[in-house]
């Protein structure tokens, strides 16, 4: 058991309960799986046949959901390796959680795992600081890069030091892979990917590293020849050099670069979700652009 899990059952309490439950066989069919950021599940094959010939030797974390049916906590690649190798019922541990200890520990235990990509981690650590928080995950993303900014002195301070800001450091303290800060400057910028760099992070085709790199080219076509360079073997320093040289064609065939930049943000802009100083200052600049272009 990890840090990080070892520390949140101790804290729920979650240690003592899978005690005072034993080990019990349940069929397949009354398990259901529950969202989680885990969404590919890797060498399935090799465990459905391990399962065959030795059985599901860890007990899958599962809670009653009243019905006859339990939702898995914890175990939802075993169950699916069950599936494959056509077991009829696999062993499972009950445990009497609420909803929201059942969800804090599944994302526990799935960023305990060496095999999700960048991308699922990211879903998973502020999924996890939404439970912890009882935010959205827009508001906790919006919370860590409030803190940036008010670490970097760009805004005032008035987050830094909160029972909010504490959680969140402790958060990442007991995860033990990051800072909150390296957290918002290199995982953060995965939410805004473009669908192709994405997909190809979530295979695990290129490292987040390149995706990054990637997403400074706009240019679609530019962008996909670039990605399957990256996808066979390009070297971090080579692809930055490549992606270097488009930006500085792309650059010299528009004088005003900034032109589609601005157009795409507003393009997605929801007025209506601006402070009202904010919007008041942005409809004025816009209807004077709006006239300098008409006239």
């Amino acid at each position: 058991m990890g840090v990080m899990e070892r520390m949140f059952r101790e804290a729920m309490g979650l240690a003592a309960k899978e005690e005072a439950f034993g080990t019990e066989v349940v069929p397949l069919s009354v398990l259901v799986p529950q969202a989680q950021p885990r969404r590919r599940f890797e060498n399935l094959e090799a465990l459905a046949e391990s399962i065959r010939e030795k059985g599901v030797l860890q007990p899958l974390l599962v809670r009653p959901l009243g019905d006859g049916r339990y939702a898995i906590v914890a175990g939802e690649r075993r169950y699916r390796a069950a599936k494959m190798a056509g077991l009829a019922e696999v062993p499972v541990r009950v445990l009497d959680l609420s909803e929201k200890e059942a969800r804090l520990l599944a994302l526990v235990e799935n960023l305990q795992r060496e095999d999700l990509n960048p991308y699922e981690e990211t879903l998973g650590v502020l999924d996890l600081l939404s439970e912890e928080l009882g935010k959205t995950r827009e508001e906790v993303v919006s919370l860590l890069e409030r803190m940036r900014k008010e670490k970097r002195g760009a805004v005032a301070r008035n987050v830094a030091g909160t029972p909010e800001a504490q959680k969140v450091e402790a958060v990442f303290r007991a995860l033990g892979r990051m800072t909150w800060e390296t957290f918002v400057r290199h995982r953060l910028p995965l939410l805004g990917l473009p669908e192709d760099l994405r997909a190809a992070l979530e295979e695990g085709a290129v490292p987040y590293t390149a995706a990054l790199e990637l997403k400074k080219v706009k240019d679609p076509e530019a962008r996909a020849r670039l990605l399957e360079e990256a996808k066979g073997g390009l070297s971090l320093r080579e692809l930055k050099a490549r992606v270097r040289e488009v930006l500085r064609k792309e650059k010299e065939k528009t004088p005003y670069p900034w032109y589609r930049e601005v157009g795409e943000r507003l393009a997605r802009l929801d007025l209506g979700s601006l402070p009202p100083e904010k919007r008041e200052a942005l409809e004025f600049h816009l209807e004077a652009i709006q006239k300098l272009l008409l006239n």
